[in-house]
């Protein structure tokens, strides 16, 4: 299994690369004239644990500026402290070789986007294998509260670090959020306008910030229900009530919870009447694993 497949050949991802390497260097290229282009040989070193991410994006780097580059660890592979300490703190991840200006050229650029994805895919990682030790068997999933400019790249890390992306964009699913509902006047009004459109394939989402909302939503045929902001117990209540009411009925629908969910309180909000728990703590405001780039 290679997450690189996920990315189109010729994809606009790659163009998005290339747009990356333009700003990071508009005009003249000082510290190149510095170097000259004699070859070199660089390590790219891994500095803290975590899951390894970003690999194709910053191998897209290193060839976009006429590198070649030997990968020693695969994408999703996890380096743990014991490893990093038998290194002396850090690991060998590619070595690099090429001329020495365009090796400096594609650092700074392939460090950040690596250092981006392994922090998402490691946050990923840690809140999935939590979630799993605590007995949840449902779906643990990112948001689109993703930077614009590196949705791509953020969405991806999810899968590597093993969550659900949730939806891509607006054209993905359709979610009605609160002002949705305030707009178009209730719940039952919005579903049908949105049914009316989307067709058999695309689901539609409602929030809904009480029971009774929740109970409007799925009779006017709502796909998913997220019970928004909702605390522990009363979560696990109004789950538990909706599943028993619609035991037997032909209303099938998922419960999704969102809202406040991190590291610390996961054990408490989590219960297997609820599907999906979706959040941005695995990717908003999460930090990166470190990187760095040595000619040797």
């Amino acid at each position: 299994m290679s997450y690189s497949n996920l990315l189109p050949a010729n994809g606009h991802w790659k163009q998005q690369i290339t747009e990356y390497i333009r700003e990071d260097v508009p005009s003249f290229d000082f510290g190149a004239f510095v170097v000259g282009d004699k070859p070199e040989t660089a390590k790219l070193f891994m500095k803290q644990k975590g899951v390894i991410c970003g690999v194709p994006f910053a191998a897209e780097v290193f060839k976009q500026c006429e590198l070649e580059v030997e990968w020693h660890f695969k994408e999703g592979d996890y380096v743990s402290d014991e490893q990093l300490s038998k290194s002396l703190g850090k690991i060998v991840v590619a070595t690099v070789h090429g001329p020495a200006n365009n090796i400096l050229l594609a650092e700074r650029t392939a460090l950040n986007l690596m250092a981006r994805a392994s922090g998402i895919a490691t946050q990923s990682h840690i809140t999935k294998k939590l979630a799993d030790k605590s007995g949840y068997t449902g779906i643990i999933a990112g948001t689109r509260k993703t930077t614009p400019g590196l949705r791509q790249l953020e969405k991806y890390s999810m899968l590597v670090g093993g969550i659900d992306t949730h939806r891509y964009d607006l054209s993905s699913m359709v979610m009605l959020k609160d002002n949705h509902i305030t707009s178009t006047g209730n719940i039952t009004e919005a579903v049908k306008k949105a049914k009316s459109v989307c067709g058999f394939a695309v689901k539609v989402e409602v929030e809904v910030s009480s029971e009774k909302d929740a109970i409007e939503a799925i009779d006017a045929g709502a796909d998913v229900i997220m019970l928004d902001n909702f605390q522990g117990p009363e979560l696990q209540k109004v789950a538990k009530s909706l599943k028993l009411r619609y035991q037997g009925s032909n209303k099938a629908f998922l419960l999704e919870c969102s809202g406040g969910l991190t590291l610390s309180n996961l054990s408490t909000y989590l219960c297997n009447d609820v599907d999906i728990y979706s959040t941005s703590s695995v990717h908003q405001g999460t930090g990166i694993v470190d990187f760095s780039l040595k000619i040797q």
